[in-house]
């Protein structure tokens, strides 16, 4: 049915208000929910690359310990045999890469964000509820 011409238009009752805006709400909230599962998988796959970056620094820092003790027993034990420099040679090279995996595992690690974009949504949300989505911008 269409109002007559100059009819003041009908308003909803307060437990229709209040209905919306608990439907509004519920909705806000569920899409702010999808955003951060949504951002924490994206930071933790980027944490998981920088951590298995880690783990093979340590493995390779283990490399270096072993090479390191086994060039020092046997450079005590032959003082002047040739393998026993050999060794070091062999730690050393473990050591590099060991330094290598560490400054990448670092690298990957800053490059987790968090969760910027939640964060800026949920920030806007008490102006939202107030109706003043104007001040978000």
């Amino acid at each position: 049915m269409s109002e007559p011409l100059g009819a003041p238009p009908q308003q909803q009752s307060v437990g229709e208000l209040l209905s919306d805006v608990t439907r509004d709400l519920s909705t806000l909230l569920r899409q702010e929910i999808e955003l951060a599962k949504a951002e924490t998988r994206q930071s933790a796959k980027q944490a998981a690359k920088g951590g298995s970056m880690f783990a093979g620094a340590a493995v390779a820092g283990h490399m270096v310990l072993l090479f390191l003790s086994i060039a020092l027993w046997w450079a005590l034990g032959d003082l002047m045999d040739s393998l026993a420099w050999s060794a070091v040679v062999v730690a050393v090279l473990w050591a590099i890469v060991a330094a290598v995996l560490a400054a990448r595992g670092r690298a990957e690690s800053k490059r987790v964000a968090g969760l910027p974009r939640t964060t800026d949504t949920v920030k806007k949300i008490p102006n939202a509820l107030q109706g003043h989505e104007e001040k978000n911008t």
